[in-house]
């Protein structure tokens, strides 16, 4: 049974960005900190680094001068390995490479106490890799923070398969202690997080490379939906050539599996040294940005004869409000039809349709009718006037409807961006794939839907949990989607998780 890791003597191996951050947690939780850097000096310059930073959050009372004092002084950077051989936890934070991790902690399992617990930050590397070659790898344990570490809550607490498992509750526990909130993980490739966040680029670059919006559009989009940054703006921001070779690592560790398949677009963009902030240019110029969406203006809807709204829930509820507002200085309302499988309007037999995947142009033969246009999900109720909105009109509607469609959905209070007519448009196509991907994972026992939410929120900062949308959408409505994508492309790459067809 592995002790109480609170307060215990602890050891980071690596001064950068990560292994400080990480330092600084430990210390500012109460331990005595060790510092060690291959690099000569690295070690106490991070610790003078930290001193400034740590005058920082005083100067701005986020901490006491005492409790800064007592945070640095927990600090004591070493020339060698020996001089932290008390240690009881070790937290590695170096280079993201198999070999060198291997060779690190076999050479401290020479100098430190049997029961001293090995913990690794790596993002990629598997946990059992790492661990083959110890003589005892039951102690070696994946802890895996997210930069800034002070800020970052998540931690993902990464099991091995030679993990003992009461290692992985003490550092679950301790991460705790240290004001993180830890999840759960089995070392797969990837983890939780950057597993499950695939298809959030993925899908984007997918569509890009269709031609069917522009990134300013897409990102617009996924925004309104409630993600902090749009796909290509934070491609841009990590930077191209992390992100494709975190994309490439990902494919390879699952043996090539197309769900994973890296971008051509993308790798032509590196090969091109489009790397976005880092290189000034990406999917955006910087230090300018996006671009700001043009304020499109529409004229209200010309007058109906008849009006419906179709379908039950928040969106439908929305629609008739809004359509009742719209049509009030005409004199008179929308019906209602509850019992309509699908939401949306009828329009003298034209069709607004949320879609459910399908191409605008396939329903009109479903439908009967050719003037069919199809908009997002819309993933936040209320939904907030001027929410942009992604649609697509059927290449065959009339000209008429080709100008209504948007005019309606103006009226009905959003923003409508036109994009060309691809299944599951943007928000729908994007969060199906989230909600697949993070079933994947739980099918799979990498982490529980619990886990999955917090990591997701946490790690990312997502509006949501995968399995929090799913329960505001429902099963039979995700696979809908996914299967329309399947039957579009053809291939693995929409495949529906096992998991998911189970809960249908």
């Amino acid at each position: 049974m592995t002790a109480s890791l609170e307060h215990a003597p602890t050891l980071v191996v690596g001064a950068g960005i990560m292994g400080a951050g990480i330092a600084q947690v430990a210390a500012q939780a109460g331990h005595p900190v060790f510092l060690f850097d291959l690099t000569e000096g690295a070690a106490a310059k991070a610790k003078v680094k930290l001193g400034t930073t740590l005058d920082g959050l005083v100067a701005k009372g986020r901490i006491a001068p005492e409790d800064a004092a007592a945070t640095l002084a927990r600090i004591e950077p070493v020339a060698s390995l020996q001089a932290a051989a008390g240690a009881q936890l070790v937290v590695e934070a170096i280079v993201e490479n198999l070999d060198a991790k291997r060779s690190l902690f076999q050479q401290l399992e020479a100098l430190l106490s049997d029961t001293t617990v090995l913990a690794t930050n790596t993002s990629s590397i598997s946990v059992t890799a790492i661990a083959n070659g110890l003589k005892h790898p039951g102690r070696l344990v994946g802890m895996h923070f997210f930069n800034p570490v002070p800020l970052m809550k998540l931690v993902e607490v990464v099991s091995g398969l030679q993990t003992n498992p009461d290692v992985a509750q003490a550092i679950f526990a301790l991460s705790k202690v240290w004001g993180k909130v830890p999840v759960h993980a089995t070392s797969t490739p990837g983890f939780i997080v950057n597993r499950i966040a695939r298809p959030y680029y993925a899908e984007a670059l997918a569509l890009l490379q269709e031609q069917s919006l522009t990134p300013q559009v897409l990102d617009a989009c996924l925004k309104a939906a409630g993600f902090r940054m749009g796909p290509c703006e934070l491609m841009d921001l990590i930077g191209h050539d992390t992100n494709f070779a975190v994309t490439n690592s990902v494919y390879a560790a699952n043996f090539y599996d197309k769900r994973y398949t890296p971008s051509s677009l993308q790798a032509e963009m590196v090969a091109g040294g489009l790397l976005g902030r880092k290189s000034g240019r990406g999917f955006f110029s910087y230090p300018a940005g996006a671009p700001s969406l043009p304020v499109a203006v529409h004229e209200a809807p010309a007058t109906a004869k008849e009006v419906t709204v179709h379908g039950s829930g928040d969106l439908a509820d929305h629609l008739e409000h809004a359509a009742t507002a719209a049509l009030s200085p005409q004199g008179w309302g929308p019906a209602r039809e509850h019992r309509s499988d699908w939401v949306g309007l009828t329009i003298d037999g034209a069709r607004l349709v949320q879609t459910d995947g399908r191409r605008a142009g396939e329903l009109t033969r479903a439908l009967g009718t050719a003037d069919v246009a199809v908009f997002d999900r819309t993933t936040t109720h209320p939904v907030a006037p001027g929410t942009a909105l992604a649609f697509a009109v059927a290449p065959s509607a009339s000209a008429y409807w080709q100008a209504q469609a948007p005019a309606w959905l103006s009226a009905l209070g959003f923003s409508p961006l036109p994009m060309a007519d691809a299944p599951g448009l943007v928000v729908a196509r994007t969060v199906a794939m989230l909600i697949n991907e993070a079933a994947d994972a739980v099918q799979q026992g990498v982490c529980s839907p619990e886990g999955a939410d917090a990591a997701m929120k946490m790690g990312v900062a997502y509006p949501a949990g995968p399995f929090e949308w799913l329960a505001r959408w429902n099963v039979p409505g995700v696979k809908a989607v996914l299967q329309a994508l399947d039957h579009e492309y053809r291939g693995e790459r929409y495949r529906v998780s096992p998991w998911l067809l189970r809960q249908a």
